[in-house]
């Protein structure tokens, strides 16, 4: 299989403190991979570097075979790249649920206009069964919503590499079993950080541990 990622002795300092040192992976493509580390580890630290939203202290990174040499040089992938934070708040950038599904359609020029943007964003609710929440606030909705929401805004732009920081953060059983399915239908190259076992083990069984 081709790679859509491959990361080569990544090293990582915060405010001086070393998170990790020469970490690194390989994600093949359609591939869903977990990478699993007690919380504290510097899994999301990891999973910034990887997607381009922060810089490493030294290491290579390889989009599709592209070496990324500095942040700017993720800009060629971005759409191509999904980034599902742990905490949903961070990941709305407007008001309504259609609109917010919507807005990464308009931000990548991918629709031509916004009736368009918003006719692509309602089919994508409808895939994941929340349709009956588009003219609702992002922020009033339930954890569970929220995640599927912002879910929605991660895939509508058809990403190639999805990444997903502690995805059942803060979600009951149900939401769990419920998100679980979905991203096991995804088909897209998947890095998932958690420390779910449960959870992963219904999504895949490749394991990248962070020591």
């Amino acid at each position: 299989m081709s790679c859509s990622l491959s990361a080569v002795k990544i090293c990582a300092k915060i405010a001086g403190r070393e998170l990790f040192r020469d970490f690194s992976l390989s994600l093949a493509h359609k591939q869903k991979l977990a990478l699993l580390a007690p919380n504290g580890r510097g899994k999301s630290t990891l999973l910034m570097i990887l997607a381009g939203l922060l810089p490493a202290s030294s290491g290579q990174i390889f989009i599709f075979d592209d070496e990324m040499k500095s942040l700017k040089d993720f800009e060629k992938h971005r759409s191509k790249i999904g980034f599902l934070f742990q905490d949903s708040n961070e990941q709305f950038v407007r008001a309504s649920v259609l609109d917010d599904v919507g807005f990464g359609l308009l931000s990548f020029e991918l629709c031509a206009s916004k009736d368009e943007a918003d006719k692509k964003a309602l089919k994508m609710l409808e895939s994941l069964g929340i349709s009956h929440l588009k003219d609702k606030i992002c922020f009033h909705l339930s954890g569970g919503e929220k995640k599927l929401v912002a879910l929605a805004g991660v895939l509508i732009t058809e990403p190639k590499i999805v990444f997903l920081d502690e995805p059942t953060a803060g979600l009951d059983e149900s939401s769990s079993a419920r998100l679980a399915e979905i991203l096991g239908s995804i088909d897209a190259s998947m890095l998932i950080a958690s420390h779910d076992k449960d959870f992963i083990s219904k999504i895949t069984s490749n394991i990248c541990e962070l020591e």
